[in-house]
């Protein structure tokens, strides 16, 4: 007889969760939760490693695994997991700015190997947990304690710098969107290597209602895009507009479909296979162009800890004195 599936709240530690009241990570939580049980992931077998930041708490309240290292050094915690047990179950959790601050060096690098883990960003454009200055991903012009005259840094785009990284999948979700995110995650736990996940989360305390301008309800059919693979990139209350690709600025266009528009085979159908389509959907902006959502990319390739350890087994063990003599040495005289 099978072993009961799992339900969400065999994931749960039962541990006081100590975020704000209405913080997303709430809802973060809840999604990860879900997408274990759906998943009916093996506790045991799965481990969430996370830096420094509101979002490295996420280990304590979840009956796995859990590894709360240092600022921004989750991604070589994972990697070194990976390589001395390739079997586990590793989700990476990580904030804009322990992530794409002084963790950038260490997540370029997981994202280049293609170590096969998933990298949950939370994104919240402000250093939540250090009361609010602003952060890698802070537009122009934010106010904050550190900013008083409003920043004048550009920001970082979290799902563009992964494809710059080389990233093999890409993806983004909405804190609250609990079902569409939680798809994005079975997508992303699916894949085989470094699976990225930029979650837009809102932090109610210091940078609250900054995405509202796409998250509310009144304006989230018009400001949002849903991708999915093979599928044309409509949006819109009655999926009545799409985009097109302006040939002559390389960029996307957002256009009406049907009378007064263009025919829907004019419409752009996602292949999240294309690189260059990837960037251009995670890098709109602007009142006239929604946010993409979804899967924006993802292609197969060679794993990092599986070619490592597939080294060794061809060189056999070799005692680490033969190792550290193989190249000449220096003696120094005292």
């Amino acid at each position: 007889m099978n072993a009961p599936l799992r339900v969400p709240r065999d994931f749960d530690s039962g541990q006081e969760v100590r975020w704000c009241p209405g913080c997303g990570d709430y809802a973060i939580l809840r999604a990860v939760q879900k997408t274990l049980a759906g998943l009916d992931a093996d506790p045991s077998n799965t481990v969430f490693v996370s830096g420094i930041g509101c979002a490295a708490r996420l280990p304590y309240y979840l009956a796995t695994y859990g590894f709360h290292t240092i600022h921004g050094r989750a991604p070589a915690i994972a990697t070194g997991l990976k390589l001395a047990n390739p079997d586990l179950d590793v989700w990476l959790v990580t904030g804009d700015g322990d992530g794409l601050s002084i963790g950038a060096g260490h997540l370029l690098h997981l994202l280049r190997r293609n170590v096969n883990c998933q990298v949950l960003l939370f994104n919240n454009e402000a250093y939540g947990l250090t009361k609010g200055q602003y952060s890698p991903t802070s537009r122009i012009g934010t106010v904050t304690p550190s900013s008083p005259a409003g920043s004048v840094g550009h920001p970082v785009s979290a799902c563009r710098f992964a494809l710059g990284s080389g990233a093999k999948f890409v993806a983004r979700g909405i804190d609250t969107r609990i079902a569409e995110l939680q798809t994005t995650l079975s997508a992303a736990h699916a894949f085989t290597g470094t699976a990225f996940v930029e979650i837009l989360q809102n932090c109610i305390v210091y940078n609250d209602g900054v995405f509202s301008d796409f998250t509310e309800r009144s304006v989230a059919a018009e400001r949002q895009i849903h991708v999915t693979h093979g599928e044309p990139l409509r949006f819109g209350p009655d999926l009545n507009r799409g985009l097109i690709l302006d040939r002559d600025a390389f960029a996307l266009r957002a256009v009406p479909i049907g009378p007064g528009g263009v025919p829907e085979e004019e419409v752009l159908v996602h292949d999240q296979s294309n690189r260059g389509l990837a960037t251009l959907l995670a890098t709109m902006e602007g009142p006239d162009l929604p946010l993409a959502l979804g899967v924006l990319f993802a292609e197969t390739g060679s794993i990092f800890e599986a070619e490592v350890r597939g080294q060794v087994e061809e060189r056999g063990d070799l005692p680490l004195p033969d190792l550290l003599r193989r190249t000449s040495t220096w003696k120094v005289s005292p």
